[in-house]
């Protein structure tokens, strides 16, 4: 079978920051991340070996070290004072693309807009966006719109991670059921996160079969999955090669290969080179 590897696959630039901040911190002083830094059991298991202590983000008790990270997915900014002012010194390693999205926000409700959040009502990026702006209405399906009460002015953003086709079509509807509104959408969905899903969509044209790697609760792993399987595509999603089984390949003949964002390299290529046994 012929093993094909998405043009654009696997850690970008935010999640690489944030593990080469988080680990050098570490390797200063003990320090406790406010969550998971990103979704990547590997990645959790690489902290935890550099000394790395879990604590929670809403709980200012669940740290035992004077040094905390916030994560990648970001934070409010109501979390980020409540953290200072109970003594503790903090390394932010939000996203910078996660940072546009909370000022799009921000900006949104300074304007005198109703803000709309299109994304997952329970991921750790939502949380934080909407952290500092209860009024927020979260969106992520048709039934979801009728949370919404009139508003002469709607504004829209998007959590990062999220299909782009998605985020329009929720878009159009509130467009439709809100026809005296001016609705104003903000695209805060992040380019490596557009890229792979355009990779994915030219490697779908290509293959029969789909490895998409990435941790099983990472939002933007699972739209590629998701993403391939509506392509048509036979679709296996992993976190390690070592869930590779060859019977799941006996009729493969073109292998896609993608990643999620907060993939490591070497994972990558530990699937790849498993795969070339087969």
């Amino acid at each position: 079978m012929n093993i094909i590897l998405a043009q654009h696959h696997g850690m970008c630039f935010g999640v690489r920051d944030a593990l080469r901040a988080t680990h050098d911190a570490a390797k200063r002083q003990p320090v406790t991340i406010l969550g998971q830094l990103v979704h990547n059991p590997l990645v959790d298991r690489h902290l935890s070996a550099v000394g790395a202590r879990k604590g929670d983000l809403n709980d200012l008790g669940s740290s035992t070290t004077h040094h905390v990270v916030i994560t990648a997915h970001g934070a409010s900014d109501a979390h980020r004072a409540s953290w200072r002012q109970s003594g503790h010194e903090i390394t932010d390693t939000t996203c910078p693309l996660v940072h546009k999205a909370h000022q799009a926000l921000a900006m949104l409700v300074r304007e005198g807009y109703q803000p709309i959040v299109i994304g997952q009502q329970a991921h750790v990026e939502v949380r934080g966006l909407v952290g500092d702006h209860p009024q927020a209405v979260v969106v992520l399906s048709e039934a979801d719109l009728d949370q919404i009460t009139p508003h002469p002015r709607l504004g829209v953003v998007s959590q990062t991670t999220q299909p782009v086709e998605v985020a329009l079509r929720l878009v159009a509807s509130i467009k439709q059921r809100f026809p005296a509104s001016e609705v104003r959408f903000i695209d805060t969905i992040c380019h490596p996160t557009k890229q792979r899903q355009t990779a994915l969509e030219d490697l779908c044209r290509h293959c029969d079969h789909v490895v998409v790697i990435g941790g099983r609760n990472s939002n933007n792993t699972r739209q590629l999955a998701e993403k391939a399987a509506a392509l048509g595509a036979q679709v296996l999603q992993i976190e390690s090669d070592a869930e590779l089984e060859p019977a799941w390949f006996a009729a493969a003949q073109n292998v896609g290969v993608t990643a999620g964002t907060s993939t490591l390299d070497e994972t990558v290529d530990a699937v790849v080179e498993r795969l070339k046994t087969f």
